[in-house]
């Protein structure tokens, strides 16, 4: 079994398992191979070091892995695409996991999603919990109309099991 570190054109990194390096290689080839965060399907290999099993360590100090980089300095508005693209990998994984509740504890309404909306407002069906898709107006109408709404993009992964 191959396990490699991988990276998408966002800078989204991720691992990988694979039989060979034949079967990343097709795999990639056939657009099998995506990040997990943004659905990316140009996928390059990242230097990795062996994984080599010496015994048992001592845990690392918190101080010894903390990330260089903090949210602080992120940005007020959040981090750009760049920054973005430097999260540490727990982070995306924190995302993904929060990402994936959303989904497990919603109902997907597609492009029924301000008329549900609306319905549930008015009392006209049961208030439940639920996601979709609004183009950028009708979630500026829905506002309007005193209904709270909030954009939430969601990786392709979040709404599918891992393989």
């Amino acid at each position: 079994m191959k396990v490699l570190d991988l990276q998408c054109r966002q800078g989204h990194v991720f691992e990988g398992w694979f039989g060979s390096e034949d079967d990343f290689q097709g795999q990639k080839q056939r657009g099998l191979v995506q990040c997990p965060l943004c659905a990316d399907d140009h996928i390059e290999k990242r230097l990795s070091a062996p994984r080599l099993n010496l015994g048992a360590r001592a845990p690392a100090t918190a101080e010894a892995t903390a990330p260089a980089h903090s949210a602080a300095t992120a940005g007020a508005q959040g981090p750009t695409s760049s920054e973005a693209a430097m999260l540490p990998p727990a982070l995306q994984a924190a995302w993904l996991a929060l990402a994936r509740k959303v989904v497990a504890n919603t109902e997907d309404v597609g492009e029924r999603f301000a008329q549900e909306a609306r319905r549930m407002h008015h009392g006209e069906v049961e208030e439940r919990a639920i996601r979709g898709k609004a183009t950028p107006d009708e979630a500026v109408q829905l506002l309007e109309e005193g209904i709270a709404v909030m954009p939430l993009p969601l990786p392709v992964a979040a709404k599918e099991t891992l393989q």
